[in-house]
Order: structure tokens, then C-alpha cells, then sequence
């Protein structure tokens, strides 16, 4: 006989909360944006990112499971929970990415003296995965962990130009995008699509002060060795000082440290995108 009865809901654990209080928000802040960005995190890899002990690291991690922003998977590792709201950045080779880009970012930061970032584009956005500071007193700040709008980074810009119209339309200038609060308005949009026209043809892209008043940058595509964007890497100065860092030589360092990360890329068996 069949049992009309009703089904009872599996009674979840309670979590018990931690003991102990978190003064390091901003560490707490940075294992939140490692695991948007990353999808994945290990306790041993959380500690050597924070600059801290393992201890630490799993008391911060303990409050982010206790709050719903992280779970911890069959393996231990820890990823995203459902307080994030939001996926990681679509590579789940984040973390390899950052790897391969470090050791170029810091030749190229010394090179330079500027400010090196690495980003990935995630719909209309960017998200800065890394960054490598210039030794200037005056220099552009750490951005790891950021996002914004894609349409205003010369690295966004970069790989934006590298998709097709259509689908540039379908990311600023279709309903979803208007819902977004991602579209681009009518007299703004054809000089967008000529500015990606250029981007296309020149290879990179500039931004000047459009994200961030005294700020400007140049930017340019990663590919992985079926020529697919990956990312992108962007050179930031003070825009009182892009026209001098250009001129001495800018985007040639620039163009050479992509071409040598993308070499990495392509050697990498574990490269996907």
C-alpha cells in the first residue's frame, strides 16, 4: 500500500558557531575574492596567499563555512558556498594562470617601474586576478580582486575586441544587458564598436582615466595555443606619467611579455580556456 503520508525534508546539521573572534576582515575579504576568482581553494594554498599560518588560515576559512560563503568539498578543498551569489570566473585554471603570470609581472613591473595586472573578462565585466606593484611613490595601487566594467579597462577593451559584433551586442546592447544595467547608450555605442575596430587592428588597447580619475593604462590579449583569449595583461601609470613610460618603450616590453607568458600557456598540459 503506498504511503500518502508526507515526506519529511532531511533535518540539516546545525553549524556550530566559532568560538573565537576575526579581527583580519581584510584577510577574510581576500579568501572571498580567491574563491570567486579561483573556484577552488586548499588550506595550505590560503595560508601562502595571506602570508599567514595554517591555523589562521582555517579559522578564517571556518567563519566563511559558518556564514555560508564557502563549503569544503569531498577532497577538503574548500569553494564557493551559496552566500556568494556568484560563480567563479568560468577558468578553473584561475590559479595555474596566476602562476605562469607571476614571474613575467615582476619582470615586466621592474622593467617598467609600473604597476602589471593580470585579468580574465566574465561577461561585461573584469575581474584583476593579480597584480604586481611599481616601486614609484606615486604609482597605481594593488587592484587584485577587483572588478569593472570591461568596456572601460584597456585590458576588457582588448579582449572585447576580439569577439564578434554579435556578440557585443548581446553583452551591452540586448535586454538582459539593460537589466544588467550593462548597456551602452545610443551616441555612445557606434564610437565604442570603431574604438574595438582599432583595438582589433593595433592589437591593444589604451585607457585613459576612464576608470579611474588619474589613471591611465595599455592593455593586451592572452591566448592559449588554439589562439583563444584567456586573458589579458595591462601596464597602469599615473596619467601624468603614460606619455613618458609610452614613449621609453611601453608596449613593445609589453607585447614581449605576452608573447613569452603565452609560450608558458601553450607548454602547460593542464592549460585550458
Amino acid at each position: 500500500m503506498q504511503n500518502t503520508s508526507p515526506a519529511r525534508s532531511p533535518r540539516k546539521p546545525i553549524q556550530k558557531r566559532p568560538t573565537y573572534s576575526i579581527e583580519a576582515v581584510d584577510n577574510a575579504l581576500q579568501l572571498l575574492q580567491l574563491l570567486r576568482d579561483g573556484g577552488a581553494l586548499r588550506l595550505k594554498d590560503a595560508a601562502a596567499e595571506l602570508g599567514v599560518a595554517p591555523s589562521t588560515a582555517h579559522r578564517l576559512l571556518a567563519m566563511l563555512v559558518y556564514r555560508g560563503f564557502a563549503v569544503q568539498d569531498e577532497t577538503r578543498r574548500y569553494v564557493p558556498g551559496p552566500a556568494m551569489g556568484v560563480g567563479p570566473a568560468g577558468l578553473g585554471w584561475t590559479r595555474l594562470l596566476r602562476t605562469l603570470a607571476q614571474p613575467h609581472m615582476e619582470l615586466l613591473s621592474a622593467r617598467l617601474n609600473e604597476t602589471v595586472n593580470l585579468m580574465v573578462r566574465v561577461g561585461t565585466k573584469v575581474r584583476f586576478l593579480a597584480t604586481v606593484e611599481g616601486t614609484n611613490v606615486l604609482r597605481v595601487g594593488d587592484r587584485q580582486g577587483t572588478v569593472m566594467p570591461a568596456n572601460r579597462t584597456s585590458g576588457g577593451k582588448a579582449m572585447l575586441a576580439e569577439l564578434d559584433t554579435a556578440m557585443i551586442d548581446q553583452l551591452f546592447r540586448s535586454h538582459n544587458a539593460e537589466i544588467g544595467g550593462d548597456t551602452i547608450d545610443d551616441d555612445e555605442y557606434p564610437a565604442f564598436l570603431r574604438e574595438l575596430e582599432t583595438v582589433r587592428s593595433n592589437g591593444f588597447a589604451a585607457n585613459f582615466e576612464g576608470t579611474e580619475e588619474g589613471v591611465s593604462a595599455l592593455g593586451i590579449a592572452l591566448h592559449n595555443k588554439r589562439g583563444a583569449v584567456v586573458g589579458a595583461l595591462s601596464v597602469a601609470t599615473p596619467a601624468t606619467r603614460f606619455r613618458k613610460v609610452f614613449d621609453a618603450g611601453l608596449l613593445p616590453a609589453l607585447r614581449e611579455t605576452c608573447r613569452q607568458l603565452e609560450i608558458d600557456i601553450a607548454a602547460n598540459p593542464a592549460e585550458e580556456g
